[in-house]
């Protein structure tokens, strides 16, 4: 909905410019509901102007030149063709503007009362508003960029990822067993670092080589892609990583696109170090049954006791006739000696 109830929806093209230094581009303006939107034709938001703070430098002149109350050096341009745009901002400007406080004590608390409305939805509001909107918005080739950045930064403590030429199948066929044809490619082993698996936006899973190396079949190391495809799919990954970097980091990844390099030193430090939330017993036995995997070997490998995976061992989908083959012996083999060992 716009601010004008005869429009669902008013757009308009114009020409904006950052500031007087920048070159001017070419926007999509939408009228909203308190806000000009301006963002590039590919539908990235590149400022949000309140239209209570809209001035416009030029009154009666075409085109119309508008800029921010305060800011004269950001300025949009709207040609005058553009007369059903420039009509509705003139009308909501006139509106605005008959219904300013005026000067004397009402003003002051109406001022203070709005300060503070501005400043809780500052504080409570908007920082998870806009997480919302940067994860619906970033797309998945630029989710894919975010995981192989982390990717990078995890492996200068873990080490470069494994892989020998013959066990380059076999890690592929894990995955497509148990994550799906079309993510044959997101396993990713490494020789040290994270503690037993992790997810990356993007889709890659991490996994720690002794997954591989120390166990007799592949059901433990399917068992752990299992759970952290689920962990990752519980929430998601990008959130994540927004909602650990805080404000600014999302605000510039929806400014710029990109994430502070600092953002994804901290983030990629705290996959390595920090527990991660686990996965629901119900959860993982359904899971379990729908994949056609034993859950025995992946509780025994996380308590070597039973004690506080019982109900895995006790509710095993699979106990009677076993898992459905995840690789074949040698396919097996030639993955042990993914890294070398």
């Amino acid at each position: 909905m716009t601010a004008l109830k005869e429009y669902q929806r008013l757009e308009a093209s114009g020409l904006w410019r950052p500031d007087p230094d920048a070159q001017r581009r070419e926007v999509v303006v939408s009228l909203g509901d308190a806000s000009l939107t301006i963002s590039e034709f590919s539908g990235r938001p590149l400022a949000h102007w309140s239209l209570a703070a809209v001035r416009r430098a030029n009154k009666g002149q075409t085109p119309a030149l508008y800029h921010p109350d305060g800011d004269p050096g950001e300025t949009l341009e709207l040609p005058a063709d553009e007369t059903t745009m420039i009509e509705a901002i003139e009308r909501l400007l006139r509106a605005i503007d008959r219904r300013r406080p005026r000067p004397g004590k009402l003003r002051v608390v109406l001022l203070s009362a709005v300060a503070a409305t501005v400043l809780a939805g500052a504080i409570f509001w908007l920082p998870g508003a806009l997480l919302e909107h940067t994860r619906r918005v970033v797309p998945a080739v630029k989710r894919d960029e975010i995981g192989e950045a982390l990717l990078a930064r995890i492996t200068r403590i873990s080490g470069q990822p494994c892989m020998t030429e013959e066990a380059r199948l076999p890690l592929r066929h894990l995955a497509q067993r148990v994550l799906g044809d079309a993510r044959r490619n997101d396993l990713v082993v490494l020789p040290d670092g994270v503690r037993d698996t992790a997810h990356l936006p993007g889709g890659l899973i991490l996994m720690n080589r002794a997954l591989i190396e120390d166990y007799e079949d592949p059901d433990t190391a399917a068992g752990y892609l299992l759970a952290e495809s689920l962990r990752a799919r519980a929430s998601d990954p990008l959130g994540d990583l927004l909602s650990h970097s805080g404000l600014w980091a999302t605000l510039k990844l929806l400014t710029t696109g990109a994430l502070p390099d600092a953002t994804l030193d901290a983030y990629a430090e705290t996959l390595l170090t920090e527990a991660r939330e686990p996965v629901a017993t119900d959860t993982l036995l359904r899971a379990f049954a729908a994949a056609e995997l034993r859950s025995t070997p992946y509780a025994f490998a996380r308590d070597v006791t039973g004690e506080s995976t019982v109900a895995l061992i006790e509710a095993d989908p699979r106990a009677v006739e076993g898992s459905r083959p995840v690789l074949s012996d040698p396919d097996w083999l030639r993955l042990q000696a993914i890294c070398g060992g």
